[in-house]
């Protein structure tokens, strides 16, 4: 694993292949599903292809991805969270999502406010956006906590559903 971020509670650390059912699970969430949008992971086989392709090949690609969230001294997943970057013209998105057992217990929130602030102090970009389903309101929530407005409405290239952009400028590195 080449990044950990560590906070109070939690540890972000790469995905691996060893992973991969945790990737399966998570995405095969019924709410995963209806908010971020159905990957089509429907075997193991399809949830590693998506874990080397997608997610495993941001981190050497861009330097950074979604990271896999577990407490300090425990190994299981909660979720994941991190930076996406989607195209070449935009600045990278935070993004995230926990398995059910975990919602609501200030594990997103705290893991976004360390991705927020390993982003400002990496200076990966000026400007991070976000990009969630307008009826996702715990998602809207913590994303407004984490300091990003609402922006506009837009359907995105590839979807065919709304998404809710919101964004933030980070502060500048200061020595």
């Amino acid at each position: 694993m080449a990044h950990i971020i560590s906070t109070k509670r939690l540890h972000l650390s790469e995905l691996d292949d060893g992973d991969v059912a945790f990737i399966h699970q998570l995405f095969n969430d019924p709410d995963c599903i209806r908010f971020i949008g159905d990957r089509g992971l429907h075997t193991l086989d399809d949830a590693l292809g998506y874990l080397k392709d997608k997610l495993i090949h941001s981190y050497r690609t861009h330097g950074y991805g979604l990271y896999k969230v577990t407490r300090q001294y425990d190994p299981q997943p909660l979720g994941i969270c991190g930076l996406v970057k989607r195209d070449a013209d935009n600045p990278p998105d935070i993004g995230f999502a926990f398995l059910p057992a975990y919602r609501n217990g200030g594990y997103c929130t705290e893991a976004s406010q360390a991705i927020m602030q390993w982003a400002a102090d990496q200076q990966i970009s000026p400007v991070i956006l976000a990009y969630t389903n307008p009826d996702n309101l715990a998602s809207i929530r913590v994303l407004e906590k984490i300091g990003l407005h609402k922006q506009a409405i837009t359907t995105l290239p590839g979807q065919d559903f709304e998404s809710l952009i919101l964004s933030t400028e980070l502060p500048e590195k200061t020595n």
